[in-house]
């Protein structure tokens, strides 16, 4: 286990996983495929999620990049998902990606995780900046930048395309570790 707090904890992915990640795909499918296409596409049934975990899990270990689970304490419910990717080692930099089944929205799970997943990569990962790049009308997602302390630092334009539509201009936020 990397953190608890409240009900839930955040753990590294495991391939024990992919059974739960499967079902929080599949089940909240409207809600990812906008900005999620690729997992989404990755996890679309047990086989591909198991497939999935199990590259996850090497990167993971390989430090290419990092995906947490946060899971309710008592049930062990996948809440969420929560990477630490576009890792940068020479620039000491990372990006956050997020993403929270329906039945958890609104509840700050994703603020509190963002939080003490930042002291990790701050902590273990020796990172300096963190980065969260989200577009203008998701307001869920700039709060969580926002309650983290994460500053905006400008729009990148035409940064991410969804599937089937043009391309969007996304805002980057960032937060800095004080030494």
């Amino acid at each position: 286990m990397i953190a608890e707090f409240d009900s839930y904890y955040i753990d590294s992915i495991q391939e024990k996983d992919a059974w739960k990640i499967c079902d929080l795909f599949v089940t909240n499918e409207d809600r990812f495929k906008r900005f999620f296409p690729n997992s989404l596409e990755q996890n679309l049934n047990p086989t591909l999620s198991k497939y999935f975990c199990e590259k996850k899990y090497k990167e993971f270990y390989n430090k290419d990049e990092f995906l947490f689970t946060i899971k309710e304490k008592e049930t062990n419910t996948l809440v969420g998902l929560i990477y630490i990717k576009e890792l940068d080692w020479n620039m000491k930099q990372g990006e956050f990606a997020y993403c929270v089944g329906y039945p958890f929205e609104g509840k700050k799970i994703t603020t509190k995780a963002v939080q003490l997943l930042s002291q990790y990569a701050f902590e273990h990962l020796n990172l300096n900046t963190l980065q969260i790049i989200v577009h203008k009308d998701n307001q869920s997602s700039v709060k969580v930048a926002l309650n983290n302390q994460f500053v905006w630092k400008k729009t990148l334009v035409k940064e991410f395309t969804p599937p089937g539509e043009k391309p969007l201009d996304m805002e980057l936020y960032e937060l800095y570790h004080e030494r």
